[in-house]
């Protein structure tokens, strides 16, 4: 079997530092073959040149990154001037990164485009993003996300729309669109995004990079906002977005484990996806499973990869879900329902924590984005105990089905029907979130990989699903997938 845990072996390592991994850029600099400042002002640089079309950056730290490079820098020259060994250096060291405004940096936004907390500050930063400044790492900017994490389009009333660094005029996803804008751009190496039905892989997709949502319990959610609760911590996580799938696992690694705060995080060991043997592996792929057909251009790459694994030595096979087509009302209600008790989606929009009523929202002029609108609807509509006890038996069969399909090996699976959208074109239809939304539901670990570009120009991929807790399954795929089609692929002109 090919050597699945170093694909840039194999003719791929970029030479610009706008092109590498992040654990590639770590080494360059402990080896001083960049000093950590070249490597911040390049990606600084090309989120500057690409901001006025991309709108990705919510807020930046420029300035404070630029510091941080310099000091590293003088700290590392300090000691290669008494001989002293680099061994001190921290794994990701000068390596920057970004986060979406959803998850608190300290001293910077935290309002998740939501206006009635334009001035709030985060007065600590989310256990991920200290841990990963722990680590080394350098915040560059938080970026932008779709009102309250609502949707799978970036655009709220604070900070406006994301575009897709391939068009445009198509969404970069959501609800990470700015994150997904900015790594997919290469203004950034890696970034940091939630995803609660989606909202990683989604971006990922669309922008034509690596994202992947951990099992839940691996990584604390702590630290994002609106706070997620209840159902919604077993629904939601926080995972790495990368150009590189070299990098999932290390990010996994730096963020993983209890933090004393989210009450479901477990310590967890996370296997090396070099212990992967494709030899035999299940890998499945789902037909009728949805209620229209894949963009031709998705289902052929899915093809193409399964082609791959295959060729590696996995036992390839297809089975029918039809009962996926009727997804999307479980879905949609375990989403709806997944907040904390007595907190709604009115009163977080409006600021008071009073939940002041859904219509003023609906038909108020200019101040929220239809899907938060829509949401804030919805979230009041009753539901009586026995229709919520069926939705519950539903989407339990539904997750049934799913890890049965999955068994020890992993499936295959696009993240959305269709290639990057036309800005607008999903609102108002909630079942485009099933394809991503029901690995939410089922509590599975998720890998998006990249699979090249459409004939349009337009980022192509696959989902990798695995069991729980087989995180480093997904990636290994996510790593002999991007040695066989080359993974992330510049946008013209990037």
């Amino acid at each position: 079997m090919a050597d699945i845990a170093k694909p840039l072996a194999r003719g791929m390592a970029p030479s610009t530092p706008t092109a590498r991994s992040a654990v590639g850029l770590a080494a360059a600099i402990r080896r001083r073959e960049l000093s950590a400042t070249q490597v911040v002002e390049a990606h600084i640089a090309v989120l500057l040149r690409t901001g006025p079309q991309l709108n990705a950056v919510a807020a930046d730290s420029f300035a404070k990154a630029r510091d941080q490079a310099r000091a590293l820098d003088q700290e590392i020259g300090e000691a290669a001037l008494r001989g002293r060994s680099l061994d001190f250096l921290a794994p990701l060291a000068g390596v920057p990164f970004t986060i979406t405004e959803s998850i608190a940096v300290r001293g910077m936004p935290n309002s998740a485009g939501v206006p009635a907390r334009r001035d709030y500050r985060a007065p600590r930063s989310a256990t991920v993003v200290k841990r990963l400044v722990d680590a080394g790492a350098i915040p560059l900017a938080v970026t932008n996300p779709s009102e309250l994490n609502l949707w799978i389009e970036s655009d709220n009333p604070l900070y406006g729309r994301t575009s897709n660094p391939y068009d445009h005029t198509r969404t970069a996803g959501g609800a990470c669109g700015g994150e997904g804008a900015a790594v997919g751009c290469g203004g950034s190496p890696f970034g940091v995004g939630t995803d609660l039905a989606g909202s990683i892989r989604i971006p990922a997709l669309f922008c034509g990079v690596f994202g992947h949502k951990p099992s839940p319990g691996l990584i604390p959610t702590t630290g994002i906002w609106p706070p997620p609760a209840d159902e919604a911590q077993r629904l939601c996580a926080i995972g790495p977005l990368a150009r590189r799938a070299e990098d999932l696992l290390p990010l996994l690694q730096v963020m993983a484990g209890p933090d004393d705060l989210d009450p479901q995080v477990v310590a967890a060991n996370l296997t090396e996806p070099s212990s992967v043997s494709l030899d035999g592996l299940r890998v499945t792929l789902v037909e009728d499973s949805s209620l229209r057909p894949l963009a031709r251009e998705l289902r052929d790459a899915r093809e193409r990869a399964a082609g791959a694994l295959a060729g590696a030595g996995a036992d390839v096979r297809t089975i029918s879900l039809p009962s996926w087509r009727t997804a999307a009302l479980p879905v949609l209600a375990a989403l709806m329902h997944s907040g904390a008790p007595g907190t709604s989606i009115a009163a977080h929009l409006n600021g008071t924590g009073e939940p002041r009523g859904a219509l003023p929202l609906l038909f108020g002029r200019g101040r929220h984005t239809l899907p938060a609108r829509l949401a804030a609807l919805l979230d009041t509509l009753p539901s009586s105990e026995g229709g919520r006890a069926r939705l519950q038996a539903r989407a339990e069969h539904l997750v049934g089905e799913l890890r049965e399909a999955i068994g020890d090996g992993v499936l295959l699976h696009p993240a959305h029907p269709t290639l990057a959208p036309h800005h607008g074109r999903t609102y108002g239809r909630p079942w485009l979130l099933t394809p991503a939304a029901i690995f939410n539901l089922a509590g599975v670990p998720v890998t998006q990989v990249p699979l090249g570009l459409s004939r349009s120009g337009l980022p192509v991929g696959v989902q990798v699903a695995a069991a729980p807790f087989a995180d480093h399954v997904t990636i290994a795929i996510a790593l002999e997938l991007e040695a066989v089609f080359g993974g992330w692929r510049p946008p013209a002109g990037g």
